[in-house]
């Protein structure tokens, strides 16, 4: 699965909080070179878990002042981890590709230990 840009509200609540599984949510800015350097990242993130309940989230700070008031981006990058359309995590700044890996695979992972205890 590609990385998916959002460009409104309305996406965000599609895409994100009405989605049951894990959401990586990059808020980001053109202009931020940390996010830039972010951007490949986020990019390869979404390659190696196209397979899994897992999806990977831009979200432009300046075309949606709406989500970023709603989420208190304050400093940016800022990435939330999102399980089941409820933030569970933020991580702020740019990061080693395995710090996000590590939160899929641990939040997966705590879907699948739910699902076996059922």
């Amino acid at each position: 699965m590609a990385v998916v840009h959002i460009e409104s509200t309305e996406e965000f609540k599609t895409e994100v909080l009405e989605f049951d599984g894990v959401c990586i949510v990059d808020f980001r800015a053109e202009w931020c070179g940390p996010c830039r350097m972010l951007g490949p990242i986020m990019e390869e993130l979404a390659e190696d878990n196209a397979d899994k309940n897992a999806k990977i989230i831009k979200v432009n700070v300046d075309n949606n002042p709406e989500l970023s008031q709603t989420f208190q981006i304050s400093s940016i990058p800022a990435v939330f981890v999102m399980k089941g359309g409820k933030p569970v995590e933020t991580i702020v700044g740019a990061n080693p590709k395995s710090v996000y890996q590590e939160r899929i695979d641990q939040y997966l992972a705590a879907d699948m230990e739910v699902k076996a205890a059922a």
